[in-house]
């Protein structure tokens, strides 16, 4: 099967009750949740920037806040005062800065398994739709082995085995938390720097 074309997948287009199909309304129904998907990235995208663009606008004030405070001459009382509260001000809101920097990483990764999801979603309806491959287990098997090789993170590809051995959606959840929380503790475990912008 030739790797269809990207956001492709729409319905077969049936008449009320006469052509009623479980297939073509299976596929009606993920080309409905792809295009969801899609529509909530690039609401969240565009929300996404906007907050990027002005946290850089943010720790660019920052630090010239910084640099004009170090001008005051730490000598003079007055001026030693106002200065402290400057740097105090400013040291605070790049910590702000910093936890809303992590946030947006989140948010990329978020973004990144969303586009996933829909991707894959659009596999499978694709296989479905293809009457000379959708009973074949061969074709099946493929496609689930492309979804699996797409996974970044170790708990994805656990929630990902769990839920083809015939658990259920609530055990594959709760296995994907535990190792997920326990990659994020060694992660923060680690004495890695966040990027700024």
């Amino acid at each position: 099967m030739l790797e269809p074309e990207r956001h492709s997948l729409g319905s077969q287009g049936s008449l009320p009750t006469m052509n009623f199909s479980q297939i073509g309304e299976t596929i009606a129904m993920l080309a409905l949740t792809v295009a969801q998907i899609e529509t909530s990235m690039k609401e969240g995208d565009k929300s996404v920037n906007q907050l990027t663009d002005s946290f850089t606008d943010l720790a660019s004030h920052s630090q010239e806040i910084i640099a004009e405070a170090q001008k005051l001459d730490e000598n003079i009382p007055h001026e030693a005062e106002i200065r402290q509260n400057m740097l105090t001000a400013a040291e605070g809101l790049s910590g702000k800065i910093q936890q809303a920097v992590i946030a947006f990483q989140f948010y990329d990764r978020l973004s990144q398994r969303l586009d996933h999801a829909s991707h894959n979603l659009e596999k499978i309806g694709h296989l479905i739709s293809d009457s000379g491959e959708r009973y074949e287990e061969s074709a099946w098997r493929k496609v689930q082995n492309e979804i699996k090789s797409s996974y970044t993170m170790e708990a994805e590809r656990i929630m990902f085995e769990h839920i083809m051995r015939g658990h259920s959606v609530a055990e594959a959840l709760e296995i994907y938390h535990h190792q997920f929380n326990k990659n994020e503790e060694e992660a923060f475990d680690t004495d890695d720097d966040v990027e700024f912008f």
